[in-house]
């Protein structure tokens, strides 16, 4: 199978981590997550995964994120079944294929520099819409239909982001589509500051970009947000421990 040859930097990057997190949990006995498009992803890329992040320690914990964020959305589409998916950010995501129904309309907001990369290796299909540019850009939010009902999703993505970014862009998602509903995922405030000082270095050497944004209980009654039940894993961990690392929100806009 010839390969195709990915490199990013930054922030950017984080979607390759993300990726071999996710296919290396699917692809084993057991699996929390059912995912062959993401172990065909890891299997069709040219880059060092192993070498670059090291053993897939989070796999489970990042394959119960996507998870959360998959019965989201199920639950959306089961009040509406043709409704638009606003997927923020989404890297190499294969949600789309794991959640599809039929009839939703999904859109992905990606970067300039890595929509190409998603663009290469996702197959195509007539009920997804790319839009290059950041999120947050509100150009993205004219090509929305909220007619038929939205879910704005933000998996990986706000805590790269300044505190005050996040919050503008709730707040200018809020105005455009009062109906909506926003869901995403963040870190604690402790574990943003330890990454700010860059105290998060794995065994492998990599270090994510540092993460701006980190939430606590007060700032998140302060918004509203109501934090998601991830489903449970697999052994004491996955389903004691990872469950309570979590931090899946949704926020009725």
């Amino acid at each position: 199978m010839e390969k195709t040859r990915v490199r990013l930097e930054g922030v950017p990057e984080t979607l390759l981590w993300t990726l071999y997190m996710r296919a290396s949990e699917a692809r084993r006995p057991g699996s929390v997550i059912d995912d062959p498009m993401a172990v065909e992803l890891l299997e069709r890329i040219d880059y060092p995964f192993e070498e670059r992040f090291g053993a897939p320690r989070l796999a489970q914990w990042q394959a119960l994120r996507a998870r959360t964020f998959d019965d989201e959305v199920r639950r959306f589409l089961g009040r509406h079944p043709d409704g638009t998916v606003v997927a923020l950010g989404e890297g190499l995501e294969t949600q789309f294929w794991r959640v599809d129904n039929g009839s939703v309309n999904w859109v992905t907001v990606e970067l300039p520099e890595t929509l190409p990369v998603r663009e290469r290796l996702l197959p195509r299909d007539e009920r997804v819409q790319t839009i290059g540019g950041s999120a947050l850009d509100e150009a993205w939010m004219d090509e929305i239909d909220p007619s038929r009902g939205l879910l704005i999703t933000a998996q990986g993505l706000l805590m790269y982001f300044e505190p005050a970014e996040v919050h503008g862009l709730i707040a200018r998602c809020g105005a455009r589509f009062p109906a909506a509903e926003l869901v995403f995922d963040a870190i604690p405030r402790w574990l943003a500051e330890r990454s700010q000082k860059g105290q998060l270095k794995g065994p492998s050497g990599y270090e994510p970009p540092p993460w701006k944004w980190g939430i606590d209980s007060k700032e998140r009654r302060l918004m509203g947000a109501r934090r998601l039940r991830p489903p449970r894993g697999r052994g004491v961990v996955g389903s004691v421990v990872l469950p309570q690392l979590l931090y899946v929100m949704a926020i009725s806009l």
